[in-house]
């Protein structure tokens, strides 16, 4: 019993992450020393990202004999990014009205840091800017980066125009499809060393950063962790109650997935295993490849939560009380920025600083406050994208009549027995 909980990827990680916190605390400049290992990590996961996928999209669109059924699907989706992420937005802006973790604290006993750098990128990644940077000039250079969004759009073209060709392409298709197998492959044995990465990637936010940095703003962060709790289980598990699915037993079966998220603070690290595990799920392979990926950069429900509770958190530092029209007008301003800067390195700060700037209304150097917590805060964001963009994927395939209840039984089932998922 104990030689096959400690072989369990789940019960790993958590380790590991346990690990890591102690080392944090206990020795700091150690921990900041493991920095490479979580970094090295990130990257043996973003190294197989674009890839696998082109290969999931392009394998999808050609096993679908309707391209209009495609259409119809990426329009689903879209639609559904929109109004669950503006709900989200709409729920941060309620609940932090509500509580006012903000209020009475003193700026001058506050630690603030250099956000220069993002209020800059926030300058110059406007959304028409975002629009037409998805049509990649070189191809090569958008795998080569690792920009979803254009490798996205590349992989449909090709896919589409593999479809148009018909027989010709079959021994294309089945090349695709082995390599697809090559590249999962190798996806499980970099997540031999998931437990490795999730201790580097904890020890080195503890140490550098020092949970001493979250006392004056633990309030912030409390109410930040509470709303995103409300979020997935209430609102999220409404969603899936709709469409016939239980948020429960899919959260036990994306666990390793969330613990994986929870040590290395990027929902990147979970996407390969994510398309893998929601097809075991039941999800049609077609839904899959295209939900997936573009929700990474159209929904992130856990991101617009942060956003909208941080940008009136300043507001309330600063003793600024917004009008509802104003908090309208910044909620209609974040619907737009926090797809305008999806996938950009920092892009919660960007989106936030920028937000400001546009708004006129809050100091954009009040973004400085946050830089203490916000790298234990994104772990928070990361998970509720995470689950989000998971039940986005259950709810597309199941308006499309493309989920098959008897793969989720059986995954059900295998978890319940305590069978590697």
């Amino acid at each position: 019993m104990l030689s096959r909980l400690a072989r369990n990827l789940t019960f790993q990680v958590l380790v590991a992450v346990t690990i890591g916190v102690l080392i944090g605390v206990v020795a700091p400049d150690t921990g900041k020393a493991l920095k490479p290992i979580g970094d090295t990590f990130i990257n043996l996961v973003k190294m197989v990202i674009t890839p696998i996928i082109f290969l999931t999209i392009v394998h999808g669109i050609a096993s679908m004999a309707d391209l209009r059924k495609l259409g119809r699907v990426g329009g689903k989706a879209l639609l559904y990014f929109e109004i669950v992420s503006t709900l989200a937005l709409a729920i941060g802006l309620v609940i932090v009205n509500v509580t006012k973790p903000g209020a009475g604290l003193d700026i001058s006993a506050m630690a603030t840091g250099d956000v220069s750098k993002y209020t800059t990128a926030g300058q110059e990644q406007s959304m028409l800017e975002f629009l037409l940077h998805i049509v990649p000039s070189n191809v090569v250079a958008a795998f080569a980066s690792g920009e979803l969004l254009p490798v996205v759009f590349f992989s449909v073209l090709f896919g589409v125009a593999l479809t148009a060709v018909g027989d010709a392409g079959r021994d294309l298709i089945d090349l695709l499809v082995r390599l697809q197998a090559v590249f999962f492959r190798i996806v499980h044995i970099v997540m031999k060393v998931a437990p490795l990465g999730a201790l580097g990637a904890m020890a080195y936010t503890v140490g550098a950063f020092g949970l001493k940095t979250l006392l004056p703003l633990g309030r912030l962060m409390l109410d930040v962790y509470a709303t995103m709790a409300v979020f997935i289980f209430v609102v999220l598990a409404l969603i899936c109650r709709a469409f016939g699915f239980r948020l429960w037993p899919f959260l036990r079966y994306i666990r390793e997935e969330i613990l994986l998220v929870l040590g290395t603070s990027s929902s990147e690290a979970a996407l390969p295993r994510m398309l893998e595990k929601l097809e075991r799920y039941g999800c049609a392979r077609p839904v899959v490849g295209l939900v997936i990926p573009t929700g990474y950069s159209f929904n992130l429900d856990g991101t617009s939560i942060y956003l909208s509770m941080a940008a009136i958190f300043i507001a309330q530092v600063y003793g600024i009380d917004l009008s509802v029209g104003e908090q309208l007008t910044l909620l209609g301003i974040l619907m737009l920025t926090s797809k305008g800067a999806a996938g950009v390195t920092g892009s919660g700060f960007i989106v936030l600083a920028s937000t400001l700037a546009a708004t006129r209304t809050v100091p954009v150097e009040g973004v400085a406050l946050l830089l203490g917590v916000d790298r234990f805060m994104s772990e928070a964001r990361a998970i509720t994208n995470l689950i989000g963009n998971g039940v986005a994927t259950l709810v597309v395939s199941r308006s499309e009549g493309a989920f098959d209840d008897t793969k989720r039984v059986i995954a059900e089932e295998e978890m319940r027995r305590g069978a590697s998922v």
